[in-house]
């Protein structure tokens, strides 16, 4: 008997299991939690808890790996690994729009030194900015961005 069990042990050991795989079909940041659509069909509820250390949000349209556990109300995925990363707008709309001229850029550097200095001096304060501003700045940020790497 323990050769069976020790051959049925080296057979399971052996097989490969495929890591399901997908991409991002929306998350929700502040709530923690999305959904993922299988390359193979179906959709999968995924929480914050399973994202990658460092990690805090998924973007539609990320490619991922991940475990699969059966919960209570269907697959929830486990372990999440970003395979890549979507393109920004900025890439991706490239060829379809030129870069901002330099007299635009500079009013809206300009705009995005106040808001930074606001942040700054609010961290200055001992306080983080409330979570809607917050926001605001980051859209703001990545924009910016964006029109940098057009």
């Amino acid at each position: 008997m323990g050769i069976t069990y020790i051959h049925h042990l080296h057979d399971s050991l052996n097989e490969v299991t495929p890591v399901p795989s997908g991409k991002v079909k929306w998350y929700d940041a502040d709530k923690g939690f999305g959904f993922l659509t299988r390359d193979d069909g179906g959709e999968v509820f995924v929480h914050s808890s399973a994202l990658p250390k460092g990690v805090e949000a998924l973007k539609p349209g990320q490619k991922v790996e991940f475990g699969v556990a059966e919960g209570r109300r269907g697959q929830q995925a486990l372990s999440v690994r970003v395979i890549d990363q979507p393109p920004t707008l900025a890439k991706a709309a490239k060829g379809k729009t030129k870069r901002k001229k330099p007299d635009e850029m500079v009013v809206i550097v300009e705009d995005l030194i106040k808001l930074l200095d606001d942040i700054s001096n609010s961290y200055q304060r001992g306080k983080h900015p409330d979570a809607a501003h917050a926001k605001k700045i980051a859209t703001v940020l990545r924009a910016v961005a964006d029109d940098l790497d057009a």
